[in-house]
């Protein structure tokens, strides 16, 4: 049972931030989207931005509305591969140290990958 509620509780957290982060990159210009990343592309990031908001979408309605219960974990593991080329992007980018958040988001995904997995 507590297991559960963690797992949701870590879903709901990363479905905001990737709502969030999704959302944030279909609002910007593409001059400020592409500012500290030239080597990607506006489109490029405006297709990670759709990844993002669906691998969100993907962390909470297949749980909540009990259909398809399987996919969260495959949202989830979509979303892993995001957060590895984020995680190279920052450490090319800017360094080491920023890139720990992408990886800490990562591997909070591995967790709900491996949890609802098991229980899938």
């Amino acid at each position: 049972m507590t297991k559960t509620r963690v797992l949701w509780i870590i879903q709901i957290l990363l479905a905001m931030v990737f709502l969030f982060a999704g959302g944030v990159k279909f609002v910007l210009p593409a001059d400020v989207l592409t500012k500290g990343t030239p080597m990607l592309s506006a489109g490029f990031l405006r297709f990670v931005g759709v990844c993002e908001v669906l691998g969100a979408i993907g962390l909470i309605l297949p749980g909540l509305l009990h259909i398809q219960p399987r996919l969260t974990p495959l949202a989830a593991a979509g979303l892993i591969g995001i957060m590895i080329g984020a995680t190279v992007i920052t450490v090319m980018t800017t360094g080491v140290a920023m890139a720990l958040m992408p990886f800490a988001v990562g591997l909070l995904l591995v967790f709900v990958v491996y949890g609802r997995w098991r229980t899938a």
